[in-house]
């Protein structure tokens, strides 16, 4: 537990699971409490009532440092497990039971009560299909090769260091989506044209470019000192990527200062693909 007087009081989020789903949603909530600092703590795999009892004492203790009830963020299933959190002297906001109970009311029939559900690995096939999705992205990453281009149901392309591996990772990953990107090189630039690789895969691309400020940034901590770091060779290769765009009619977002989640939500509005992961 840090000292207290580092943060204003303690977050903890707690699952039966990876905790990815009570982190998502609470720190959705707290991002309307930017006033404040939280000790965040994610307790995953708290499956027993066992683990239960020690991740009480954890928010027990918390409590006492900081002399504030904890928030407790939880997407438990198992009644008991739950019980014995909601006896801990934190402030407990169950993310599931919250609205399982109207649905079950709703829908005529009782919850499966099943751990894991969210980010387990569920359907097989839905999982494998997650799995595919990401080593085509890392096997097709920064041009590397172009045969796989045509079963790529999208292509990002822009300079070097302007967010593309990690949107094509974040959209195999969510999504399900087959994505390839393409680094515009020197020659590529200086030609203000497609390069003719791409000519067969137009509908497929889509461009992402980053301020020179930005982008000068990310390479110089990358490559400090170097002439792919300084100014004058970012504000080029953005200027001259953005040129190829307009010119080409391919649509592009600036990711300056968006989120990767906010970059998939508008490549998938804009290109028209769906999410191919549900299960």
């Amino acid at each position: 537990m840090s000292e207290p007087q580092s943060y204003d009081r303690a977050v903890f989020f707690i699952s039966d699971r990876t905790g990815i789903t009570a982190e998502m949603m609470g720190h959705s909530l707290l991002t309307q409490f930017d006033a404040l600092d939280f000790e965040q703590i994610n307790l995953p795999f708290i499956d027993s009532e066992e683990k239960a009892q020690n991740a009480v004492i954890r928010i027990n203790q918390a409590a006492a440092l900081y002399h504030k009830k904890p928030l407790v963020f939880s997407t438990l299933i198992k009644p008991k497990v739950t019980h014995l959190i909601n006896q801990s002297q934190g402030i407990v906001f169950d993310l599931l039971n919250t609205f399982i109970h109207p649905l079950e009311e709703e829908l005529g029939i009782h919850s499966a009560y099943a751990v894991g559900r969210t980010h387990g690995m569920g359907s097989y096939a839905t999982y494998k299909m997650r799995i595919d999705a990401l080593n085509f992205s890392l096997n097709n990453d920064d041009g590397n090769t172009l045969r796989n281009f045509p079963e790529a149901d999208l292509i990002l392309i822009g300079v070097s260091r302007c967010g593309k591996t990690p949107t094509c990772l974040y959209l195999s990953l969510q999504y399900g989506i087959l994505a390839a990107n393409y680094p515009l090189i020197d020659e590529d630039l200086e030609r203000s044209t497609l390069p003719p690789e791409l000519e067969p895969y137009r509908h497929k691309l889509f461009g992402l470019t980053i301020a020179p400020e930005r982008l000068q940034q990310i390479r110089t901590e990358r490559r400090p000192d170097s002439q792919y770091a300084e100014y004058q060779q970012c504000q080029y290769e953005v200027n001259a990527a953005e040129k190829i765009f307009r010119a080409q009619q391919i649509p592009w977002l600036d990711t300056s200062a968006v989120s990767i989640e906010e970059i998939t939500v508008t490549i998938l509005q804009s290109s028209g693909l769906k999410r191919r992961l549900h299960g």
